[in-house]
């Protein structure tokens, strides 16, 4: 089988200025996740000759009837033994219209911080529920993740249809389940596939067994969802991440602030406050890789020229006078914690936001949220790893700051143990003081009777 599509050891970097969509999945263990990236990589012609061909013989080595297409991203050896994903897997793909990065994240409650860390940058969650089971707490624990890290789209793929005779009935009950549940979500975009992706039905091509569904199929839907406004283009902001002084006789006295634009448009001309020191200026030009440009938006990599001097650096943002991010040294925010150890009330940490890291302190954590029944624990505030919880934050110098729900850049951060520099923590900011959006969170937190 001869394939001629993007190959798969691409980096992130190839895809950034191309139509790119982000996507990552999430389902219970045995829901068949792993089988459909497979299917997906399979069906649309993705496979190189030698991971098919070392594909099908270890298939016919394990005595399995039909192709096990969740080799393709259960990599690791321990995974293939286990039959489970371990680890995140990214995977890149193509298709004429679109370019691809998947998430394989894993379903079991104790790998909650992997599926975090895979879905953190997605514009889409996948979220696979098996027809003979419905609606289950790892799907409602999972949807709760994808609402909670703002994923804008979400398609839940009732699959394994094959088990079910492929009624409609059968689907329309989970459609029905899953949207009484889903209604005390923030998920803007919801859309429903019957699947089978151990046959195909449904993923790349529309089956001819389900005539009832009258939806397009799984690829043709990620294809065609329209991501353009899932990034805030209306806010502008743009953390610095270095000065360019070339010292150059071309360029003897070119001073550039470079990064990428984390939201808004910027043009030369705009008006631009530097906080937190609050200096303004005007933008005198804007440089991309290929010379200068009328106007930069999120996510583009660009470097800022302005009409004066003014004094930033690394770990700065530019905003606009009458529409910029909070300076402040205080946050609420919703953590996952990804460490052994647990998080340390009082405890000292590095916090890494945008481009500024600085010295932190875990002033209180106000509740733990049960992640099976989405219950908030007040009585338990031990925070181990793969808990999520509400935290106040105290920063040893100010933050330039969105709600999360505003801008995932800039309402997002991370912690780092200061001794072994391990990331042990990803935050999503409420608010600086935890005044608004905060009783929006802790609403579908506290969720009785899932």
């Amino acid at each position: 089988m001869t394939t001629s599509t993007a190959p798969v050891q691409h980096s992130d970097e190839h895809y950034l200025s191309m139509d790119l969509l982000r996507f990552t999945t999430a389902g219970s263990v045995d829901d068949g996740k792993s089988t459909l990236i497979g299917r997906l990589l399979y069906d649309s012609k993705a496979i190189f000759d030698d991971a098919l061909e070392n594909l099908e013989r270890v298939t016919q080595q394990r005595g399995e009837e039909h192709l096990n297409l969740s080799l393709l991203t259960d990599g690791l050896r321990a995974e293939r033994e286990q039959g489970i994903t371990i680890d995140v897997a990214y995977r890149y793909f193509a298709t004429p219209k679109r370019k691809f990065i998947i998430a394989d994240t894993p379903g079991h409650i104790q790998y909650t911080r992997n599926m975090v860390t895979g879905a953190s940058t997605a514009n889409l969650a996948i979220i696979l529920i098996d027809a003979r089971k419905g609606v289950i707490e790892q799907t409602c624990r999972h949807s709760f993740i994808a609402s909670l890290l703002r994923i804008p789209h979400v398609v839940v793929a009732v699959n394994k249809m094959d088990l079910v005779d492929f009624s409609e009935q059968r689907f329309n009950e989970i459609v029905a389940q899953y949207s009484e549940f889903a209604s005390r979500l923030d998920i803007p975009d919801i859309k429903f596939i019957p699947i089978s992706a151990l046959h195909g039905d449904n993923v790349v091509d529309k089956s001819a067994k389900m005539p009832w569904y009258q939806g397009g199929s799984l690829l043709y839907t990620l294809e065609t969802v329209y991501i353009g406004s899932d990034l805030n283009h209306v806010d502008p902001r743009f953390p610095i991440q270095t000065v360019i002084r070339p010292h150059s006789d071309e360029h003897h006295d070119f001073r550039g602030f470079a990064g990428r634009v984390a939201g808004g448009v910027f043009k030369p001309g705009d008006e631009i406050v530097s906080l937190p020191s609050g200096f303004p200026a005007k933008i005198k030009s804007i440089h991309g890789p290929d010379g200068e440009l009328a106007e930069a938006f999120a996510p583009m990599s660009v470097a800022i020229t302005l009409d004066r001097e003014i004094d930033s650096s690394r770990g700065d943002c530019f905003g606009k006078p009458n529409n910029h991010p909070i300076a402040t040294k205080d946050i609420e925010a919703m953590v996952c914690w990804f460490s052994e150890k647990p998080l340390q009330p009082n405890g000292k940490y590095i916090i890494r936001h945008t481009t500024r890291e600085a010295k932190c302190m875990v002033k209180a954590v106000r509740y733990k949220v049960n992640i099976n029944t989405l219950h908030k624990l007040e009585d338990d505030l031990t925070i181990n790893m793969n808990d999520i919880g509400r935290i106040q934050v105290r920063v040893a110098v100010p933050l330039m700051v969105d709600p999360y729900k505003r801008n995932r850049t800039t309402g997002s951060f991370i912690l780092v143990d200061e001794f072994t520099n391990a990331t042990v923590g990803a935050g999503m900011i409420l608010w600086p003081d935890g005044s608004e959006s905060a009783a929006t969170v802790d609403s579908y937190v506290e969720m009785g009777g899932l």
